[in-house]
This record gives structure tokens, sequence and C-alpha cells, in this order.
């Protein structure tokens, strides 16, 4: 038995948690906050038998996407100047 610990945006959570309990996985949703962006995300814990782990893992990148983000020095004090985060 395996466990993948996926940290995903709150924006693709509740789609992953559905396409992975229609394959037959079983998974908890644990919500995160915090990080270089000071956003909420979520802990998607999965837990797989090894065989499984390379299906699931596929129905996480279907799922997920990556977004770009333009932070402001009033979000982020540290930063001097806006940026695009990834």
């Amino acid at each position: 038995m395996k466990m993948i610990a996926a940290l995903v945006q709150n924006e693709d959570a509740d789609e992953l948690l559905g396409a992975l309990t229609e394959e037959g996985f079983r998974a908890t949703r644990v919500n995160a906050f915090g990080g270089f962006l000071r956003r909420s995300n979520a802990m998607v814990l999965i837990g797989v038998e090894e065989k499984d782990v390379e299906r699931a893992l596929r129905i996480i990148k279907a799922h997920c996407h990556t977004r770009t983000v333009r932070v402001n020095p009033l979000e982020a004090p540290y930063l001097s100047e806006p940026m695009e985060v990834e």
C-alpha cells in the first residue's frame, strides 16, 4: 500500500476528488494555507495499491492545472514590484 499526498489548488480539488472516487480510489481532502503566495490549497491524501500508483498520478495530472498569478507588493510585502508567479 502506498500513500500519495497531492498538494493541489482549491480550484482543482473538487474535480479531482470526483474523478478519483469515480475510478474507485478513496481520498481525503485536508485544507492547507500558506506558502509563498499565502493562498489556500488542498492536500489530497490517496491510499493506493502499488499497482495503481501510476493510474492515480495520471488522474491527478489530468485534473490539476498550473496557473499563473500576478502578485503585487500589497499582497506580498517582501516583493518590491509586481511579478507573475506560476
